[in-house]
């Protein structure tokens, strides 16, 4: 099969760790052995992650400068695509034995200029604060906040993706057997000017959405959303909650799961299983499992004559 495998934010950095390269590269590591049996197992493996705590800290650097000298969110977002990458790729070939090609691809991702999250931004980015620090943040930086669990981070726009242009690109690596690993944080976002011309754009991606495009329309047979939570669950936090093997995508879109943790993964995986393909949420070190329908939840639409 053609697996796509999102890897969640957890896998390179856990609430509370140090924003540290050797952080990052310990958790990568780990990730990357799980990712490896993936491909011993025989699939075609693309790989695509999280990038929100690494390019808020870029953009928190980048404030030591002069304002006008500052940066751009679609210039942070190759940025951490291509630090991420390295490190997946590297930690990925010393799993595979280096004999199998990996390579990172630096990925755009058309959005709509017209699109409301522009003027809602909802994505958090960077490190986490409290509420009177974030506050005096966003007044000395002109950051637009929001709660997240307890704490406070800054919030940025989140547009759709709706075209991936370096498919082509991809296409060709897949044809050489090459482990891809692209679309980095959603991709670098991008939109199309009125004479077909590409420019960045101030926004962060959702990876998760970003993915269930690229597995759509690259033709894959498997979307993986891995994260470390070993399922979705049927009333989640609550007494007597259970973890659900198998959804429909319109059991899962039924579902009210929060905005900023599960509520995304599942509406990929609905949205990439109603284009046909076999969607899975569930732990990193499941993966395979996840796979076989032996852990983790599949989200699947039932053929007619099914129930």
């Amino acid at each position: 099969m053609l697996v796509v495998a999102a890897i969640g934010g957890n896998a390179l950095l856990r609430r509370g760790e140090p924003l540290t390269a050797e952080t990052q590269r310990a958790n990568v590591k780990v990730a990357a052995q799980a990712l490896a049996e993936i491909v011993r197992a025989g699939h075609r493996l693309i790989v695509t992650h999280g990038n929100g705590p690494q390019v808020g800290l870029l953009a928190l650097q980048g404030a030591a400068y002069k304002p006008d000298e500052a940066y751009p969110l679609d210039v942070l977002g190759a940025e951490t695509e291509g630090m991420i990458g390295y490190l997946i790729e590297q930690e990925l070939e010393n799993a595979l034995g280096h004999d199998h090609a990996v390579a990172t691809l630096l990925t755009q991702v058309v959005v709509d200029p017209k699109d409301t999250a522009f003027q809602t931004p909802t994505k958090p980015v960077g490190p986490v604060y409290s509420r009177s620090e974030a506050e005096a943040r966003a007044k000395a930086a002109g950051w637009a906040i929001a709660q997240d669990g307890d704490h406070w981070r800054r919030v940025v726009p989140s547009p759709k993706p709706v075209e991936i242009p370096d498919l082509r690109v991809l296409r060709l690596l897949l044809d050489q057997g090459v482990t891809v690993i692209c679309a980095g944080g959603g991709g670098i976002p991008v939109m199309r000017r009125a004479d077909g011309a590409m420019i960045g754009v101030e926004a962060v991606i959702d990876k998760d959405a970003a993915s269930a495009l690229l597995a759509a329309d690259i033709g894959a047979d498997a979307l993986l959303l891995l994260t470390d939570v070993d399922a979705v669950y049927k009333n989640f936090g609550a007494e007597g909650a259970a973890p659900i093997a198998t959804l429909t995508p319109d059991e899962g879109r039924a579902m009210d799961l929060p905005a900023g943790s599960m509520g995304p993964k599942l509406t990929a995986a609905c949205d990439f299983a109603e284009a046909g393909g076999l969607a899975g949420i569930g732990r990193l070190r499941d993966a395979v499992h996840i796979l076989g329908g032996s852990a983790g939840t599949q989200v699947v639409q039932l053929d007619r004559g099914e129930t």
